[in-house]
């Protein structure tokens, strides 16, 4: 949150009393407002015995390790980097603001955000070592472009929380006694400097702004942006804008919005990254302000995240127009302060689910990776020392008094020093998987790390003051709640409309009952353990669920299992309402009406179907790989005839063979590949021919493989598709293990498939290369002693524009990327969910695994027959067809390119 008074810029929020961790009351008619209070304090008590306490001396011990830790990393600064803007960890040196890349470039940044914490620490005479530094050395009439939004939280709220710390320690008597104001001073300046970037007509801030020139377009290289995210709003006519901008049926906010128009640019929804800190504004301005409408705004808010975004332990962005629609498959690390925000509001049981879902992650991955799948694992594989989890791993220990978060805040001390510490500080992790570092300490590590770390294993004789006194900002920096000047009273805002109602219905369920929350002490123990085994499977449908779908007698249909021409499964989709639309180019298009599922749960399950398909899409997306090359070497044809293939993401790597794999071709039977080769004898030693559908890839290339075959390549069963009309893909995995797949597999589209099986019928023997690339003609003609022509060129390599698992999807795999018709905003949200359609990525490839299109399945050959109209053409007709069309083709390439 943003850490300036009221009286200042308007910026800040600051008043009284609070709900949640706070005790304190303005007066009686605020009181049930503080009955959280009673309640974290009960349930400290009532929570104490579950687990096995710390001794007083092994949190002394830790305690003392987390001074150490942030000697470490301060002192490192101080030496090698001040006063630079932030330490290099790796080369021991200072980010200098123009010289490498640095999120808030402003002189000597680390100890604006350290004060705060070198006070928290019992850091005196360090405390007012780093003011006076600041003071002389430190200047913001700087000609350079900063985050109004990390200015703001980082900078701006370190000036105010070291005011508030000096201030106290110049009352103590006995420190500051010199000091007159001079870091509240330096934030006003600061302030008045960031000003100018809220002169928009919404009052939502331009994101960038110069210190010493303000926002005067391009030649302060700034007022050119016209997006901020959401997040960014701190000012109250910023909160008030986006509150009216509030999808009205959803009450939920998009994460981008566009400043001057008041457009949401991204209209997704969730509580991590570009949004996270607007909840955290809404809940601590009342706690600060006292004023009762943003409490009210924030439970309406809350109210549609628990509806929508959280699925227990799971917090899933979601569309605003059609929050029944998931936006991502995956979670973003900056969503771990949230359990922390409901202790603050008094929702503990969620906060408890969700916290041991992101402490099992942590576990299995040493840290929370950036983002993270919903069977939790690795999206983005960075981890920049980010606090969240010990932020929120704090207040629950500080609301339930169970050592479990002490054994917690264990596990991230020990896992920093392990992999992060490095001579020079700690650095950020560049893929958790690998332990790589980057040469990065940001200022955020420092600020609220150690902060929170250490309150979490000190006793209240060990803190220079009452950590109650006083609210963190979303930066961790401290404001004294004494600071409001706002009478206690409920103010309304002056822009609120006369017919908006807000449901003070919410203020119910504000300050739970402790014992209705836990009947019993184990219960926190209770909800965490299922979690856990959940992780521990890496099972994308947590345990807490039901296990069973009404009425059906078996656990609901997991997108890995399905197979689009399983009759049960039809059925099963069929009561989730969820249908398939077979497209014309060999796609299969799964769309899903809630309103025609049987039962509400199992329009539930069906949204976690596509979830879980569009996850599964996204988990096979690897790295893109090049076209494959298939060079027809024999009779007549002499390597004259190549058909570009897609690859697949399994078995033989050909861009590592510099033969490749030759042999010849024989059809497989059955023809689908999809059971045990009948004709072994003839596939041993060969490269099969198969038929796609019905199947996975991966399990026509099993199959085959048990046969004997050297190779496989499979042919398109979509009639008339060829590559000139359609991007190549890859064939992904079955989302197994496929090292046991060792033979290479290829895929041709029905058009060149066609070539090789004509050939196939009129030469009777075939045979081919398969490889990375073309073999050169020459070395062709050398081998066979043919002569080549040179009237027909290969195609080149570069023609791969998709992977396959829906060609489609990209990596971040979002429904608004799909086909999906645009929806009135004032459409309801369940005429919303009757309109989500999902194209199913994973069934692309399951699909191989599909099609049960009756015109299909009903006359399925086993082997390919030359009753088409292609089919019966002669190869050189096939060959001159294909000529026409390499010319468009490669058009189309350059296009994409």
């Amino acid at each position: 949150m943003n850490g300036s008074f009221q009286g200042l810029l308007n910026f800040g929020l600051v008043d009284c009393r609070l709900c949640g961790l706070y005790a304190h009351c303005c007066d009686l008619a605020h009181l049930p407002r503080c009955r959280p209070v009673l309640f974290l304090l009960m349930l400290s008590g009532a929570l104490c015995s579950l687990g096995q306490a710390m001794s007083r001396e092994e949190k002394q011990r830790l305690r003392n390790q987390v001074i150490e830790m942030f000697d470490h990393a301060y002192q490192n600064y101080m030496d090698h980097a001040y006063p630079a803007d932030e330490l290099m960890p790796l080369t021991c040196r200072g980010r200098v603001r123009g010289l490498e890349p640095s999120r808030v470039p402003l002189l000597a940044l680390f100890l604006f955000c350290c004060i705060n914490g070198i006070i928290l620490l019992n850091k005196t005479t360090e405390f007012e070592a780093a003011v006076r530094r600041v003071l002389s050395d430190v200047r913001l009439d700087n000609d350079i472009v900063v985050s109004v939004f990390e200015t703001n939280i980082r900078v701006l709220g370190g000036l105010l929380g070291g005011h508030s710390m000096a201030v106290m320690l110049k009352e103590g008597g006995q420190h500051m006694q010199w000091y007159q104001d001079e870091l509240l001073h330096m934030a006003k300046d600061l302030g008045l400097r960031l000003l100018p970037a809220f002169n928009t007509s919404s009052g939502l801030p331009y994101p960038r702004v110069n210190l010493k020139y303000g926002v005067r377009g391009p030649e302060t290289r700034t007022g050119t942006e016209t997006d901020t995210c959401t997040a960014c709003a701190h000012a109250r006519r910023a909160l008030d804008f986006l509150w009216e901008k509030r999808q009205r049926n959803s009450n939920l906010v998009g994460t981008t919005i566009n400043i001057h128009s008041g457009e949401w640019v991204r209209r997704d929804s969730g509580v991590g990254a570009g949004i996270d800190s607007y909840y955290e504004y809404l809940l601590k301005a009342y706690i600060l302000l006292g004023d009762d409408l943003f409490l009210q705004r924030f439970n309406i808010h809350y109210a549609s995240i628990m509806k929508y975004i959280s699925q227990p332990p799971l917090l899933l962005d979601v569309h605003i127009h059609k929050p029944l629609l998931p936006a991502r498959t995956w979670m973003d690390s900056l969503l771990a302060f949230f359990p922390g925000l409901q202790v603050l509001k008094g929702d503990i049981r969620p906060a408890i689910e969700t916290h041991e879902m992101l402490y099992q992650v942590t576990k299995k991955h040493n840290f929370l990776p950036e983002a993270f799948t919903t069977d939790f694992r690795v999206h983005w594989a960075q981890h920049p020392l980010r606090p969240e989890f010990a932020e929120s791993t704090y207040f629950l220990y500080k609301a339930t008094g169970d050592p479990y978060y002490l054994e917690a805040g264990r596990t991230i001390l020990d896992n920093l020093n392990r992999f992060a510490r490095v001579p020079c500080g700690f650095a950020a992790m560049k893929d958790v998987r690998t332990g790589s570092h980057e040469d990065r300490m940001d200022s955020f590590f420092l600020a609220e790390m150690f902060k929170y770390l250490f309150l979490l294993f000190a006793e209240t004789e060990d803190l220079p003051f009452d950590v109650e006194d006083y609210v963190f900002t979303t930066e961790a920096h401290l404001l004294p709640l004494s600071l409001s000047a706002v009478p206690h009273s409920s103010s309304v805002s002056s822009n609120r409309t006369s017919e908006e109602e807000l449901d003070d219905s919410n203020f119910d369920w504000t300050c739970p009952n402790t014992r209705l929350l836990f009947p019993d002490p184990a219960f926190p123990r209770n909800l965490r353990e299922p979690i856990r085994s959940a992780v521990d499977k890496s099972c994308p449908r947590p345990a807490p669920y039901r296990c069973v779908e009404p009425g059906m007698g078996r656990p609901p249909l997991r997108a890995q299992d399905f197979m689009a021409n399983n009759p049960e499964h039809l059925e099963l989709l069929r009561r989730m309402g969820v249908s398939l639309i077979h497209l014309k180019d060999g796609r299969v298009q799964l769309v899903q009406h809630a309103t025609q599922a049987v039962s509400a749960v199992a329009a539930e399950d069906g949204v976690r179907f596509m979830q879980e398909m569009m996850e599964l899409s996204s988990q096979q997306q690897k790295e893109q790989l090049p076209p494959r090359a298939i060079q027809i070497v024999s009779h007549p044809f002499f390597g004259r005839v190549v058909l570009t293939a897609g690859p697949a993401q399994f078995g033989t790597d050909l861009s590592k063979s510099s033969t490749g794999v030759r042999g010849f071709v024989t059809v497989a039977e059955p023809y689908s590949g999809c059971a045990e080769i009948t004709n072994a004898e003839y596939v041993q030693g060969h490269i099969a021919l198969l038929q796609r559908g019905q199947c996975m890839f991966a399990e026509k290339a099993r199959h085959i493989q048990k046969a004997g075959a050297i190779g496989g390549i499979v042919i398109d069963d979509n009639e008339g598709s060829s590559s000139d009309t359609a991007p190549l893909f890859q064939m992904a995995g079955d989302g197994r293990n496929t090292d046991d797949i060792t033979l290479p597999l290829l895929f041709l589209f029905h058009k060149e498939g066609n070539i090789l099986l004509e050939a196939l019928k009129e030469y009777r023997e075939v045979e081919v290369l398969l490889s990375d690339k073309a073999r050169d003609r020459a070395e062709e003609d050398c081998l066979t002693g043919a002569t080549t022509p040179t009237s027909f060129e290969p195609t080149t390599q570069s023609q791969m524009s998709t992977v396959e698992l829906d060609e489609s999807v990209s990596e971040e795999v979002t429904p608004s990327q799909e086909e999906v018709s645009p929806v009135d905003e004032e459409t309801s949200p369940a005429e919303e969910v009757s309109s989500m359609e999902v194209e199913a990525s994973p069934t692309e490839v399951e699909a191989d695994s599909a099609q049960p299109r009756e015109e299909r399945d009903s006359d399925r050959r086993e082997e390919p027959e030359g009753d088409t109209d292609s089919g019966s053409q002669s190869v050189d007709e096939l060959l001159a067809d294909w000529r026409e069309d390499l010319e468009a083709f490669q058009q189309m390439e350059k296009d994409e390119l």
